[in-house]
């Protein structure tokens, strides 16, 4: 008699289908979360890279040829380095003129109120100008509250409210360091070929400084007071 073959067929496995990553899953959860029931891409930021960061791009203080205006390396460092002394005392004026602002008291409180704001706002330009000619140069300019400090030549004030008359001599004294760097540094600008350098602290930092001190200056001027007959 015929025997019958009763061993089974193993079943047919079906092929493992590929595990979702926790950023697909994200971007599904996220996609279905918005209401639209269709998967999208994960937006999550990549956090914390700066415990982990590679060596910066460039190091303060080197400067780099990445743009070509016809100045050679020894040039564009002497710039670079006296635009960052005038970058970090401007920076310091213009905060000056700040704290001024908020503190001044007395009888000419309005005037000067509105003087040392407008002063504080023309200064933030000469700012962002120094800035750009540094960056222009191929250097790094500084920038951080803490490196500012470091690096200004304009003596820190402290922190309490003074009387308007003392606050228009620390802005004085302030500006006559700025000045003068200004007639040095100009100098060594134009000594060295730097054109663009030279004509930046000229016709901008030099002349606004100097506007400002006129401006300042004129409110500590001992003049009698006029009397009607």
């Amino acid at each position: 008699m015929a025997t019958t073959n009763t061993t089974k067929k193993p079943a047919a496995t079906k092929a493992a289908a590929p595990k979702k990553s926790a950023a697909s899953a994200d971007g599904v959860a996220a996609g279905k979360a918005a209401g639209n029931g269709q998967a999208g891409p994960s937006v999550q930021p990549i956090l914390n890279q700066q415990f982990h960061a590679p060596a910066p791009l460039q190091k303060y203080g080197t400067v780099s040829q990445r743009l070509p205006i016809g100045l050679d390396e020894k040039t564009r460092e002497q710039s670079v380095a006296n635009l960052n002394q005038m970058l970090a005392d401007t920076i310091t004026l213009r905060d000056l003129y700040k704290k001024h602002h908020w503190q001044v008291v007395g009888p000419t409180f309005y005037q000067l109120h509105l003087l040392y704001d407008k002063h504080y706002e023309e200064q933030s330009v000469l700012v962002d100008t120094i800035a750009e000619r540094i960056q222009i140069l191929g250097g790094v300019a500084v920038a951080m509250a803490h490196d500012v400090a470091e690096l200004a030549s304009i003596p820190r004030p402290p922190r309490d409210r003074e009387e308007a008359p003392i606050q228009v001599s620390r802005l004085l004294e302030a500006h006559q360091i700025i000045l003068k760097n200004c007639h040095d540094f100009a100098q060594q600008a134009d000594e060295s070929g730097d054109d663009g350098t030279n004509d930046l602290l000229i016709s901008e930092v030099l002349r606004a400084n100097e506007m400002q001190v006129w401006f300042v200056s004129e409110h500590v001027v001992d003049t009698p007071l006029a009397r009607a007959e």
